[in-house]
């Protein structure tokens, strides 16, 4: 358990620098450049990353149960991804009307599938999974929502086409992802 725990911490953490330390991270990107900055940011990352998957794979092995959701709650969570995959595909695709609306679509996603992901299971490794992506979500997302404020930023309406797209590349991910991917890399199939 100790290892998923020092990969959240450090995962989260380097994905928290602008919640809280925005000052101190704009003066070391002054000081070191932004090149070295992302560098570091990246090899950070992966480190936690890679940490949490190893933490994670291990703590299963030795589930320590706080309880067993009732069977509708994977109904429910197979559900709840489905917009979180459109919400990521919505981010980082082309403009489109969901990512203006929304303004923050891959933060509500990650917040929706580490919802969907708690209510479908009840061991302390999900807990401390789970639960810490959608707290750094929560926080994540109200920093980038004030700092949007403060900024005056305000987002494309965006196209039809782009909004088409998102959609169709999330649906896509998603049944890629609940069909296959999730049993292959997780060993846990939702549908089957």
């Amino acid at each position: 358990m100790g290892i998923l725990v020092v990969g959240l911490i450090l995962f989260l953490g380097v994905h928290s620098v602008r919640i809280v330390a925005e000052g101190w991270r704009g003066a070391v990107i002054a000081r070191i450049g932004e090149r070295p900055w992302k560098l570091a940011y990246t090899v950070a990352a992966i480190a936690g990353f890679v940490l949490i998957v190893w933490g994670y794979g291990l703590a299963r092995q030795q589930p320590v149960v706080l309880w067993v959701p009732p069977v509708w709650t994977r109904h429910l969570a197979a559900l709840l991804t489905v917009p979180a995959f459109v919400m990521l595909a919505a981010a980082y695709g082309p403009a489109n009307a969901i990512r203006a609306r929304l303004k923050h679509p891959m933060l509500l996603g990650t917040k929706t599938w580490a919802l969907a992901h708690l209510l479908a299971n009840g061991n302390v490794a999900d807990v401390l999974l789970f639960g810490g992506f959608l707290a750094w979500a929560v926080l994540c997302f109200r920093s980038a929502r004030r700092r949007d404020a403060l900024a005056g930023r305000t987002l494309p309406s965006g196209t039809v086409g782009g909004t088409i797209a998102a959609v169709v590349v999330g649906l896509a991910a998603w049944a890629g992802f609940a069909f296959w991917a999730h049993g292959a890399w997780i060993g846990v199939r939702p549908f089957g």
